[in-house]
């Protein structure tokens, strides 16, 4: 009973910073219904980013601060350059430079920061910690309650801020949302700034707790089966689903490996989500938005 439980909280544990990573992408997706298909490449690049601050003499903050910067940068002149000259385009288009963007990150990130080291270690100590009975990686619970902050205030920012709600109409409607003023190419820039940041945060999390470096890209097809899940355009079903894929992972690690074969835990999750998509496509918490013919 106490590994199961140990299993389950260490699951739930890691679902808090797939749903960071997911966030990126579900963000991106309710501002202007884009799939990005290169968020493993952004987390990785943020991820480097704070680590090449920090061997440039940054503190943890410091580099953070920085690498989110960075990042921001990246999005606006991603957006400017590349996605204002796609308008009108079909969606097949926007997929495909996604797609580019995530090859180009790759290859340019090879060289960009060779010598860098993986991550960045956070001061805490290194021994777990016993919580009746289960031993918690402090490491993993300060990212958890990092990836908590980071979820609510996205939430909050899409429900209550001027701009969220600004994104929230482009969505719904960009003619409409243009008719009454809302500048959309701004708008975009910061849902893509938005995306880098949670980018920065995700990666440098989930290095410091589960290693890295240019292992990071594949987050991008773990995260894509939770987004699935829970719903593409919902917060909430982001982290539902989150954490419900990384207990999976954990519990399908615990006791089906063993019997199934290592690496069972890796494929569960597109297990469940080939089963979702066949009895709700639009997700746990998503909308089924019928249109009219």
């Amino acid at each position: 009973m106490l590994f199961l439980v140990s299993v389950v909280v260490d699951g739930a544990l890691a679902g808090t910073i797939y749903a960071l990573i997911a966030l990126a992408f579900v963000v991106v997706y309710k501002a202007s219904r884009i799939i990005n298909f290169a968020l493993g490449e952004w987390v990785m690049v943020g991820s480097r980013l704070t680590a090449s601050a920090h061997v440039l003499g940054l503190g943890l903050g410091g580099a953070i601060a920085a690498a989110c910067a960075g990042m921001v940068a990246l999005a606006v002149v991603w957006n400017r350059a590349v996605l204002q000259r796609l308008v009108g385009q079909p969606f097949i288009a926007f997929i495909m430079v996604t797609l580019g963007l995530g090859a180009f990150l790759r290859g340019a990130a090879t060289f960009a920061f060779r010598g860098i080291p993986g991550g960045v270690a956070l001061p805490l100590p290194q021994e777990p910690l016993d919580v009746a009975g289960v031993a918690i990686s402090p490491a993993r619970l300060c990212a958890a309650a990092v990836a908590v902050v980071a979820i609510a205030a996205v939430t909050w920012f899409f429900q209550r801020s001027r701009a969220g709600l600004a994104l929230r109409a482009i969505a719904d409607d960009q003619q409409a949302a243009m008719a009454v003023g809302i500048d959309i190419d701004r708008h975009f820039s910061i849902a893509w700034g938005l995306v880098g940041v949670l980018a920065v945060l995700a990666g440098t999390l989930w290095v410091t707790v589960a290693g890295g470096g240019f292992g990071v890209v594949l987050l991008g097809l773990k995260v894509f089966p939770i987004v699935i899940i829970g719903g593409l355009d919902s917060i909430p079903g982001t982290i539902v689903g989150a954490v419900l894929v990384g207990v999976l992972e954990n519990l399908a690690a615990g006791y089906l490996d063993p019997v199934l074969g290592g690496g069972f835990s890796n494929i569960a999750a597109y297990l469940v989500l080939v089963a979702m998509l066949f009895a709700r496509p639009y997700g746990l918490l998503g909308e089924a938005k019928p249109e009219r013919v």
